[in-house]
């Protein structure tokens, strides 16, 4: 019995999708994380970005591994993937990009939010301040930190889409676009995220923040629904495989209606329409648009997933 979730030729199912979406969100914050540095300068531990990258970026990028690992028929060996690298192989490589990627991102967010740790050792428990210590002694390592785990975060996201466009025997999947759209989609997780987590804090700096991702919100979603046009139209001009996938499409089944009314009409254009509203209060129009935001690329990546191994050479 086949369904639009259960299929001969799916190999990767939910948690796959699960997994590219998490990683999305830590590295679209990453990304933003380093451009909020830039916005605050020393004062960069402050903002919305920076203080959604603290919680969530480490945890959303190890719930996204863990998912991984638990999608293999034998979970229990995956420390083996771990430690032995095959650089031919898409997953793999992906996996060294983690193992360079969270460390690193931890003792990033150690630097960054030192000020914050002495501060609260000093009120807790003063005794402990000599912990605070190496971290004070490699301060100079946040800058160029920065540019070394912006680097990675944008290889994370374009990762993603690298991953799946290696799959040869799936039409739609083996498109050049993919990594782009991928990226485009980690950045967009970013600003939504950070845009809910200035729900919650308060000021003039949060204020002058929310605007500033506010500015940048709207582009990505118009070159996020510009990259699926193409990524549509690329199908359209491929060969008979190609044709075939995108049939899927454009039918009015399942997968065209999650397309086009779940991706593209409630998760990239209503959150632009939202954006017109002047009226009412700014937090809801914040929290409804980031909110429709997150669940369209949600969307997007299990469209990806499942529409994608749809149809085979």
């Amino acid at each position: 019995m086949t369904s639009p979730f259960h299929f001969p030729s799916l190999v990767w199912d939910w948690p796959i999708a699960i997994d590219l979406f998490l990683v999305s969100v830590s590295a679209g914050l990453v990304a933003l994380a380093v451009m909020a540095r830039g916005w605050r300068g020393e004062r960069a531990e402050a903002s919305a970005v920076m203080r959604a990258t603290l919680w969530l970026a480490p945890l959303t990028v190890m719930l996204g591994l863990l998912m991984l690992a638990l999608h293999l028929a034998r979970p229990w060996m995956f420390w083996k993937v771990s430690l032995h690298y095959n650089l031919s192989s898409v997953l793999s490589v992906r996996v060294l990009l983690f193992q360079l990627y969270l460390p690193l991102l931890l003792l990033w967010l150690a630097l960054w939010f030192t000020p914050s740790l002495i501060g609260l050792l000093q009120r807790r428990q003063p005794s402990a301040l000599r912990l605070a210590a190496p971290l004070m002694r490699l301060q100079g390592l946040r800058r160029p930190l920065s540019i070394i785990l912006l680097i990675l975060a944008l290889l994370l996201g374009i990762y993603n889409g690298l991953l799946l466009s290696a799959l040869k025997s799936y039409p739609m999947l083996n498109s050049p676009l993919l990594p782009a759209l991928f990226l485009c989609a980690a950045l967009s997780c970013g600003v939504a995220v950070a845009l809910l987590a200035s729900l919650w804090l308060h000021g003039d700096d949060v204020a002058q923040e929310q605007a500033r991702l506010r500015r940048i919100e709207a582009p990505l979603g118009g070159v996020l629904l510009a990259l699926l046009l193409l990524f549509v139209l690329g199908l359209a001009q491929g060969d008979a495989a190609k044709q075939r996938a995108l049939a899927t499409l454009l039918d009015g089944g399942f997968w065209s209606w999650w397309l086009w009314l779940g991706v593209v009409g409630i998760g990239i254009i209503l959150p632009l329409l939202l954006r017109l509203v002047t009226r009412g209060s700014l937090r809801l129009r914040i929290l409804l648009g980031s909110g429709i935001t997150l669940c369209g690329l949600l969307l997007l990546h299990l469209f990806i997933l499942y529409a994608g191994q749809l149809t085979v050479v």
